[in-house]
């Protein structure tokens, strides 16, 4: 992996991306465990500064019954419950996700105080091997680098790919509204 590779809105050292990168592989190599327990095929992690785990939380959309229930927006409610505020802002806090964030998302982790993301697959991939509408995201890195949030993507995307092609050929649903 290059940095050309890369999706970002900010410089990245060569050390932070490589970090990023394995915890990221990491969580993909872990979502199929998640997939089979029922959850969607999407996983996120919350870390502090010093590589501390806040959170962790897989998609349960269908298991919960909740159109809300992501895993970014499942990470960030349960970092929220263990640090006791609403904003996560002065915990300095990165979010580490499987795919890029959908238009929902995106929401959700400006107004909790995240200050960097990092994803796995972009969402075009995940949009052409699953079907999911990931939304209208119309210049969403730069609007998040306005607010002071770093965001670094395409981290690791054969594996995610390959667990998003798992999740379609073994019949798991693909969630969204009909229209």
């Amino acid at each position: 992996m290059t940095n050309s590779d890369i999706i970002s809105n900010a410089p990245i050292s060569s050390e932070e991306l490589q970090q990023a990168a394995q915890i990221i592989t990491a969580l993909q190599e872990e979502l199929k465990t998640y997939i089979a327990q029922g959850s969607g095929p999407f996983l996120a992690a919350i870390y502090d500064d010093k590589g501390t785990l806040i959170a962790k939380a897989a998609n349960s959309v269908v298991k919960g019954k909740c159109s809300h229930k992501h895993a970014e927006m499942n990470a960030i409610k349960q970092a929220e419950e263990k640090l006791n505020t609403f904003d996560l802002a002065p915990y300095n806090l990165r979010l580490y996700v499987t795919a890029e964030p959908c238009l929902m998302c995106l929401g959700g982790i400006m107004w909790s105080g995240i200050k960097t993301v990092y994803f796995g697959v972009p969402s075009k991939r995940v949009e052409e091997i699953t079907g999911f509408d990931e939304g209208f995201k119309p210049s969403w890195l730069e609007e998040f680098n306005k607010r002071g949030i770093r965001v670094y993507g395409n981290l690791a995307p054969q594996i995610g790919e390959d667990i998003l092609t798992f999740y379609v050929k073994n019949g798991h649903p693909i969630y969204k509204p009909s229209r």
